[in-house]
């Protein structure tokens, strides 16, 4: 009976521990950029590296992605700058550990055919949308500033990409600061102003797109954090190394197509407008450098700005705080 009583006893033991032996999990918030990575994720490099269940969540818009990982609904998700520095000053508990894209080129203001835009300086009465507390939205505001047009004399609307597109398609906007896939569509019956890349080369505030993660995840989960930053790398160095076979009909590019939602024929010419950092480049100058890193002076201007349009009530004394090259450093050993 004793043997009997210890199998039992070990019986229930297993199953009970049953739940620490489960499946790690996590949720990445993923928008609709044109980035190298996609192809990884619809290969489920990152599940196999890691042995994670990867939930991938897309989203609309860096807001959202905010909301997201502050409910706890998210735990790594991509945001632009504006937005990342928005979250940070409000006190949510983020780190930029990758960046995503220098946005470059790849976002830009477009005047539609006949609105009689052509310089940033005529949009004083018009409609322009942009995606509020989008690195589009802060140069948005960047532009009409170093304009001499006062924002207030502007109709800016707050829109998302796809409501972008509908409006666009009605008449009901004469203007629009964007990125692809958006901007290759109003490209076709629309003229370029300015872009991101002029703006930052004229101004030295720069914007980008960025990895967050919750701090606390990250650090509890340093070896998924690691393996992810090496397969980001990996698929950027893919990407500059083969840009002429990233056609409209290579699976890479097909990846990137089906969860960006951008037409595949427009994905190698979306992409080209971006510039993607290498691991150095990040740990040296975008990540790496305390106060003077690229990162934390880009968070530093945009939060300065978000104050004074009262879109947050402070601002941090260093952003270096939150962001975390270590990740980087880690996957270059």
């Amino acid at each position: 009976m004793k043997s009997l009583a210890a199998a039992i006893i070990a019986t229930v033991a297993a199953i009970v521990a049953l739940p620490a032996l489960a499946q790690k999990e996590v949720t990445i918030a993923y928008q609709d950029m044109l980035d190298p990575y996609r192809s990884a994720q619809e290969t489920k490099a990152l599940e196999q590296a890691t042995g994670y269940k990867i939930n991938w969540k897309q989203f609309g818009g860096g807001g959202e992605v905010i909301k997201a990982l502050a409910s706890g609904a998210v735990q790594v998700g991509e945001v632009g700058s504006a937005g990342i520095a928005a979250a940070v000053s409000r006190g949510e508990p983020l780190e930029l550990f990758w960046i995503l894209d220098d946005i470059g080129d790849a976002e830009a203001l477009v005047a539609k055919n006949g609105s009689g835009i052509n310089t940033v300086a005529d949009l004083k009465g018009k409609k322009i949308a942009t995606p509020f507390n989008s690195t589009s939205h802060f140069h948005t505001i960047v532009a009409l500033e170093q304009a001499h047009v006062n924002p207030a004399d502007v109709q800016i609307l707050n829109m998302r990409p796809p409501e972008i597109r509908a409006a666009w398609q009605r008449g009901d906007i004469q203007a629009t600061f964007i990125w692809d896939p958006v901007l290759t569509e109003v490209k076709k019956d629309g003229k370029v102003i300015t872009s991101s890349v002029k703006i930052s080369a004229s101004t030295g505030k720069a914007t980008f797109d960025g990895y967050v993660a919750n701090k606390d995840w990250a650090k509890a989960n340093h070896d998924f954090m690691v393996k992810f930053v090496k397969l980001l790398a990996a698929s950027d160095e893919k990407y500059r190394a083969n840009k002429a076979k990233w056609t409209a009909d290579s699976p890479e590019v097909k990846a990137v197509a089906k969860w960006s939602g951008a037409k595949a024929e427009n994905v190698p010419a979306g992409m080209a407008l971006y510039n993607f950092p290498t691991m150095k480049e990040q740990s040296a100058t975008w990540l790496g450098g305390g106060k003077n890193s690229i990162a934390a002076k880009a968070f530093t201007a945009t939060a300065d700005f978000q104050k004074s349009q009262k879109q947050i009530e402070k601002t941090l004394p260093d952003y270096s705080v939150v962001v975390n090259p270590q990740y980087v450093i880690d996957a270059m050993k």
